[in-house]
């Protein structure tokens, strides 16, 4: 069984705790105008990589993997290789090591993967299901499920919402996502981090033969994020920063 990867690296405390060997998995099924990862969008491309020779390199880094850290599968989505990644993450958890994903959440397996992940990151972009599929292509209706299903079943996800203006980034927009964690049940049972659009991704888009639709205003400036935190931390939403 193989594994389509189109980037992999280490970086510390962004993709989980500690230092963490990352892997970028090919294909998404959502098409987010403002993906810092646009050549990971087709399920096409990459390097397919068996998940032997994959087992052996990380057990060639676990030296690396200090102050609790392991490996990140994040993407592209992860589960638009749902096998494949079901796989490797029995394997590496039998060897003891910590596993972490970062995931949309848009499929019904996705429960499958929670006794085989330490850390899970899920991204919720909206709480509106037609907004996020009029942006997207996909309503996240099985994000908000699998979030609560993630909460019943103890794994405290760590959420985070990509903000963007112009989609999710008004105050009447924090207010959505307030009742919505609320009524999921987050408080108490995981965390919320906010990420501020950038264009780290823009140029990447030419190369892709790709067109970059971002404008002006889906920039974030200092007051719109300072209100947007007020208002979840007034609602009783727990908020971090990686």
């Amino acid at each position: 069984m193989e594994i389509r990867i189109f980037q992999k690296g280490f970086n510390y405390s962004q993709d989980g705790p500690g230092n963490r060997l990352v892997y970028h998995l090919q294909g998404c099924n959502l098409h987010c105008p403002w993906c810092s990862n646009p050549e990971g969008l087709a399920c096409s491309g990459g390097t397919a990589r068996s998940i032997d020779a994959l087992v052996a390199e990380v057990q060639s880094c676990q030296m690396m993997f200090f102050d609790g850290g392991g490996i990140t599968l994040t993407g592209g989505e992860i589960t638009m290789q749902f096998d494949a990644v079901k796989e490797f993450l029995t394997r590496l958890k039998e060897l003891g090591i910590h596993t972490a994903i970062e995931t949309n959440g848009i499929n019904t397996r996705l429960p499958e993967l929670f006794p085989l992940v330490d850390h899970l990151i899920m991204d919720c972009k909206h709480y509106d299901l037609e907004k996020h599929r009029t942006v997207t292509g996909i309503s996240n209706a099985l994000t908000h499920k699998n979030i609560a299903l993630a909460i019943a079943a103890g794994k405290h996800p760590a959420l985070r919402i990509p903000l963007i203006g112009g989609f999710n980034a008004s105050a009447a927009d924090a207010e959505g996502f307030v009742k919505l964690f609320n009524d999921l049940g987050l408080p108490g049972n995981g965390t919320l981090e906010l990420l501020p659009y950038h264009e780290f991704g823009k140029d990447k888009y030419k190369t892709c033969g790709l067109e970059y639709t971002m404008t002006d205003e889906a920039r974030i400036t200092p007051a719109m994020l300072a209100q947007f935190r007020q208002i979840l931390t007034a609602g009783g939403i727990p908020l971090i920063r990686t």
